[in-house]
């Protein structure tokens, strides 16, 4: 063992008594005598590699932490989630239930990531984010603010979500695409390129948004709607059915374009 549990250094937490940790050993950043968090047993954290638990970090359950990873500051790591590879969880985040946080991501803040939601890659999960269900965070995409990505939903390469937006069902963020304000993206809808979907407004069904593009104010894309290029819907618009929006085309006001209907300028 790398580590020892310091019986009488314990903490209660959920019913369950947490011991602090000290190294019997060196390893990575970490000297013989160093004291670190609390954990539930040695299950909780693995004496092979120089995955660590410091400070006030809890980890319990049956949680584990193995590999680089790192939990610190007052973070908890519970239920039968998995922290490993070279993650980090730290400030007040919590990570639960069946999630896995791995790769080079990073939890932190007030984030939660449950469910059997997945933070890997670069990806990193913060402020009072949210991530749970099936979903999965990757590449160097960022979650932030108290945006939720949930359900089957996917949010990867360089991908942000923030504010108070929401990315659920098997809707996907990809490339450099931007979902932020009060904006849903949901059902099967994929917001990709460098498109932005911000204010109240909703993508969803089978509905694409890319290249440049923006939904903005309370417009709505839905169906197997297409908007891209560098248009820009915005207002109480609604794109619907296989409605296609594109070049520099502006759909504004209230208006309607569905059907096969193609806008372009």
């Amino acid at each position: 063992m790398k580590y020892k549990l310091l019986k009488t250094k314990k903490i209660k937490v959920q019913g369950k008594y947490l011991y602090q940790i000290k190294a019997v050993d060196s390893f990575g950043d970490i000297s013989v005598g160093d004291c670190g968090g609390f954990i539930e047993s040695e299950k909780n954290l693995s004496s092979i590699g120089n995955a660590w638990v410091f400070g006030n970090a809890k980890v319990f359950g049956k949680a584990k932490v193995f590999g680089n990873a790192k939990v610190f500051g007052n973070a908890k790591v519970f239920g039968k989630a998995k922290v490993f590879g070279n993650a980090k969880v730290f400030g007040n985040a919590k990570v639960f239930d069946n999630a896995k946080v791995f790769g080079n991501a990073w939890v932190n803040d007030k984030a939660k990531v449950s469910g059997d939601a997945k933070v890997f890659g670069n990806a990193w999960v913060n402020d009072k984010a949210k991530v749970f269900g099936n979903a999965e965070v990757f590449g160097n995409a960022w979650v932030s603010g108290k945006a939720k990505v949930f359900d089957n939903a996917e949010v990867s390469g360089d991908a942000e979500v923030s504010g108070n937006a929401e990315v659920s069902g098997n809707a996907k963020v990809s490339d450099k695409a931007k979902v932020f304000d009060n904006a849903k993206v949901f059902g099967n809808a994929w917001v990709s390129d460098n498109a932005k979907v911000s204010g109240d407004a909703k993508v969803f069904g089978n509905a694409w948004v890319f290249g440049n593009a923006e939904v903005s104010g309370y417009a709505e894309v839905s169906g197997d709607a297409e908007v891209f290029g560098n248009a820009w819907v915005s207002d109480h618009a609604e794109v619907s059915g296989d409605a296609e929006v594109f070049g520099d085309a502006w759909v504004s006001g209230n208006a309607e374009v569905s059907g096969d209907t193609i806008v372009y300028e």
